[in-house]
């Protein structure tokens, strides 16, 4: 059974900065896209970045020049570092590979932005 599980949440203050990371087991997701999303309350879930296999990232407009995804698929972990954090940017961070229409979510960590 595919498992991906996400540490690195936590309480920030705005402008400060977190790194997420994700690790994959039971399952060589080297062929995925591999990607954070999220979903704070009373929103719908949206994807923040992905990276593909051979290494192109895509991000969404909010994030662009302030969060950097990378993965390392020997490892099978995809990491995301984010930066100068807003308040908009709490929710629930979900990590994600897809291939296809398989897709394989772990289960959140929560990032707090708050003074």
């Amino acid at each position: 059974q595919a498992h991906l599980v996400e540490s690195g949440g936590g309480l920030v203050q705005p402008g400060g900065s977190l790194k997420l990371s994700c690790s994959a087991s039971h399952y060589d997701f080297g062929g995925y896209i591999m990607g954070w999303s999220r979903q704070a309350p009373g929103n719908e879930r949206e994807s923040v970045a992905s990276i593909s296999s051979s290494g192109r990232a895509d991000y969404v407009d909010s994030v662009k020049g302030r969060f950097t995804i990378s993965r390392d698929s020997a490892k099978n972990t995809v990491d995301l570092q984010m930066n100068n954090l807003k308040p908009e940017d709490a929710a629930v961070y979900y990590c994600y590979a897809r291939f296809g229409l398989s897709t394989y979510w772990g289960d959140g960590t929560q990032v707090t932005v708050s003074s």
